[in-house]
């Protein structure tokens, strides 16, 4: 809320009142604001062109508000400059109530509703009524308002002269979404439906034309890990966000998980290989009936995204690892800033209930593309309200982690988890505003990407006496998978030590966050999801 907008609606009676309740100390330092807020920013102004409807408020003579609804197609509201919208009149059912009350009193109050991103602005402004043909100014002001696109006549033009504006709380806002959103955000679902119908056509036909039994194109269960689960539910999030809801195969309880946990599930990729990826499990650590994951889909990724969000149908039986921790909140009381970029949200919104059901006080930072592509944002503000602060690119909303981390108290501890150059930015920011180390904690999502200057080599399995080529653009692990020797991974991205393999012969090219010195020295030790070769060659103990 700017000064403008409560200098407006904060009368003497609504600040008495506030006063008797309590509140008026908490809104006082609007009247001090120098930043009126009278005129539209660009976050505005976007908002307000994409709007296909909106509630406005006159009042009559007899001092009574009229509430009208308008609609069009996206874009009918139109931004003229940073103090003026407006939009087309058109012939309607010919009573004239907003229109009557306007040339009483041009006072007219709108409510502009984003459902799918539960949003909602609110607007104080003046009204100017320009009659269609009346002089060239108001036929020019009609040209600025209309659609030539949309053949009815414009009787006249509202043009409204902005005097306050304010973001209203998301809060109890339903998420409703058009046909076309609908449409965008199951696609994806109805292009698989689609596959699986293909592929069930096609394994009928097989089994018809050779009357022996068939298998399923798709396999029943994958992974030969300790704990039995279902695929139970899936959503689609967003267009590339697909979540997933799995509970015990077998009837037994589900291990107990804290905050930050992740799961290694088995996957099987394109190629027919069977492999592992680490999920974070986003669901609240206080549900004790299922885990939730949700997997971005990344076209050009490694396979296992694509894999999943094609394999992993209802009822698929996995077979993953126990939950484990590598990512969990301090012990200590403490004010947490919790901050995710992207799908790098899982583990802090589990981090988020946590901290709810401990009553401990946090805020969440979420920096997304765009609110429409942020998966759990609904679900997020419906649950934490005002303490989750989107940064949304398209809206010009940029996080500023050197303003966060110099702002942080000195018991605060962050939480960040999403691309490596958030990462990288939370920590320098950290570090030049002397937070220390011991109260920042991170997970990333990806491993770091090839460096100018690698390239492929071969290594040479001792154990298994297999050589192997490693291209330039893939990791040992993977190369090593391709040729069917199994070696034991989880976070696959440096952070676990999981994948810790015996380096025989050669010099290794370190490049994991979790062996100590002596681990890589003494024990010659090398993480071989992410470490390279320095050289030609390697032989390692596998």
């Amino acid at each position: 809320m700017g000064r403008a907008y409560s200098d407006i609606t904060f009368t003497p009676t609504v600040r008495e009142v506030q006063s008797e309740m309590g509140s008026r100390e908490q809104y006082a330092f609007l009247d001090a604001m120098s930043e009126r807020g009278d005129a539209l920013t660009p976050r505005e102004a976007q908002f307000l062109t994409e709007a296909d409807h909106f509630f406005q408020a006159t009042v009559s003579e007899a001092g009574w508000p009229y509430v009208q609804h308008r609609g069009g197609p996206k874009g009918f509201l139109k931004v003229l400059d940073p103090r003026t919208i407006g939009f087309a009149d058109f012939r309607g059912n010919v009573q004239y109530l907003s229109v009557g009350n306007l040339r009483k009193d041009d006072r007219v109050s709108m409510i502009v509703v984003d459902y799918p991103n539960r949003r909602r602005l609110k607007l104080l402004g003046r009204v100017e009524l320009v009659e269609a043909g009346a002089s060239a100014q108001g036929d020019a002001a009609i040209a600025a308002v209309s659609d030539p696109s949309y053949g009815a006549t414009v009787e006249r033009a509202f043009l409204i002269r902005i005097e306050g504006w304010d973001w209203n709380c998301p809060q109890h806002i339903t998420p409703r979404f058009t046909e076309a959103e609908v449409a965008s955000l199951t696609a994806p679902l109805r292009a698989q439906v689609q596959k699986l119908k293909t592929q069930l056509s096609e394994a009928k036909a097989a089994l018809a034309a050779s009357q022996v039994p068939s298998a399923s194109a798709a396999p029943q269960a994958l992974g030969d890990g300790p704990l039995a689960l279902t695929i139970a539910g899936v959503r689609q999030l967003t267009p590339s966000v697909r979540a997933f809801e799995l509970r015990s195969a077998d009837g037994l309880p589900l291990p107990a998980v804290i905050a930050g946990a992740h799961i290694d599930l088995p996957v099987r990729l394109a190629d027919g290989t069977d492999s592992t990826r680490s999920y974070s499990i986003a669901s609240s650590p206080h549900r004790m009936d299922a885990y939730e994951i949700a997997v971005q889909r990344e076209a050009e990724g490694k396979g296992g995204s694509v894999a999943v969000h094609e394999g992993f149908t209802l009822g698929l039986r996995l077979h993953a690892s126990m939950p484990r921790n590598l990512f969990s909140l301090a012990e200590t009381a403490h004010r947490a800033v919790l901050i995710a970029g992207g799908i790098g949200i899982t583990p802090i919104k589990a981090m988020a209930h946590a901290l709810a059901a401990r009553g401990q006080d946090f805020e969440l930072h979420y920096a997304v593309r765009s609110r429409v592509l942020a998966p759990f944002l609904g679900e997020l503000t419906e649950a934490f309200g005002d303490r989750v602060k989107v940064h949304a690119k398209d809206e010009g909303g940029r996080l500023d982690v050197d303003a966060l981390m110099l702002g942080l108290g000195e018991a605060e501890h962050v939480y960040v988890c999403g691309p490596l150059r958030l990462i990288d930015a939370v920590s320098l920011a950290a570090k030049s505003a002397a937070v220390t180390s011991s109260r920042v904690h991170a997970e990333k999502f990806s491993a770091d990407t090839a460096r100018p200057g690698d390239r492929g080599f071969v290594v040479h399995l001792a154990r298994s006496g297999k050589d192997i080529v490693v291209p330039k653009d893939r990791s040992i692990l993977e190369a090593a998978e391709a040729q069917g020797v199994r070696v034991p991974a989880s976070c696959r991205i440096g952070n676990c030590g999981t994948c810790a393999t015996r380096v025989v012969a050669g010099k290794p090219a370190h490049r994991d966050e979790v062996l100590t010195h002596a681990q890589k020295i003494d024990q010659q030790l090398m993480c071989v999801c992410v470490s390279r070769a320095d050289g030609d060659e390697l032989t390692l103990d596998l």
